[in-house]
């Protein structure tokens, strides 16, 4: 009979191909740096393949590496899954979240207070940048779980929601009657501002950015004094935001994604509990919700 492979060298795998680096991944597996090499040739010799490959000072997966990587993951979630089903202790500790600040000013609040409730003996520490940030975290450590809105394009990145994308401009405005058509958007790094770019160009809409920020709430605030016209998904308008239609001559924008990301380590637990509350939390989202009231 075949002896199961170590789960303690998958998650010291796992943390490395997180990284690409063995100094970081023997920090966030509590071993030291010689120990971790080790790991990695044994599960190497047990496998018969190459696993990691070195340029310089990057480490990354081969392609035996990434087929590994993707069950070896499935494999420490299944774990965590086995030990919470015969675990009879509250969920206590601490978890490192970072959620774009697209969502920060309406949703935030309403989940993590929520959640606080439900679960007291779980610390929240809170990180709101943009995506592109959360995802450099990720690589370096800063985050145990985000949500990011660059669709799953990402190792791991669990897709649990699509909503619709937005023009909006402020009620009883003039910025949607300017001439080129004044824009308040991200940097050139946002996905969404790369998709609306895409589209005005193959509408033939002339425009200029007018407005450019790597903060939500500054753009949101564009928007809403009349500086220019943004573009939203659902869950993050606001009201006193005006829903531009087509017939304005706009053209239409591809969904916007929205999926978390975890840490190799962050299954099971107070992150499951974390997670699975996000998810349901926005997915409650109703009629009434942002878009009902932004269209009123």
């Amino acid at each position: 009979m075949t002896a199961p492979l170590d789960l303690d060298q998958l998650q010291s795998f796992c943390a490395i191909a997180d990284c690409g680096s063995f100094t970081e991944a023997a920090r966030r597996v509590n071993k030291t740096q010689s120990a971790v090499s080790m790991q990695i040739k044994r599960l190497e010799e047990r496998l018969g393949h190459s696993l990691l490959s070195r340029d310089g000072r990057s480490v990354n997966l081969t392609h035996h590496g990434e087929a590994l990587y993707q069950r070896a993951r499935k494999m420490l979630r299944t774990n965590a899954e086995i030990l919470d089903h015969f675990s009879d202790g509250d969920l206590s500790g601490s978890i490192r979240f970072g959620v774009p600040d697209d969502y920060a000013v309406r949703l935030l609040p309403v989940i993590l207070s929520s959640f606080q409730r439900t679960h007291p003996r779980i610390v929240v520490d809170v990180a709101c940048v943009a995506s592109e940030q959360l995802l450099d975290g990720m690589k370096v450590g800063r985050h145990d779980l985000i949500v990011f809105t660059q669709g799953t394009d990402q190792n791991f990145g669990e897709l649990f929601r699509t909503e619709k994308m937005f023009w909006v401009a402020s009620h009883g405005g003039r910025a949607l009657a300017s001439e080129p058509l004044a824009i308040a958007c991200g940097p050139q790094c946002c996905i969404w501002r790369q998709d609306a770019m895409e589209a005005l160009n193959r509408a033939g809409k002339d425009y200029r950015i007018a407005y450019t920020s790597s903060n939500a709430t500054a753009i949101s605030s564009a928007v809403l004094s009349d500086l220019a016209v943004g573009f939203l998904p659902e869950s993050a308008l606001q009201p006193g935001m005006r829903m531009v239609a087509e017939e304005f001559g706009l053209p239409r924008l591809g969904d916007a994604q929205i999926a978390l990301m975890r840490a190799s380590h962050a299954y099971g637990g107070i992150y499951d509990a974390l997670a699975n509350h996000i998810v349901q939390s926005m997915g409650n989202l109703d009629a009434h919700g942002p878009a009902a009231e932004a269209a009123e």
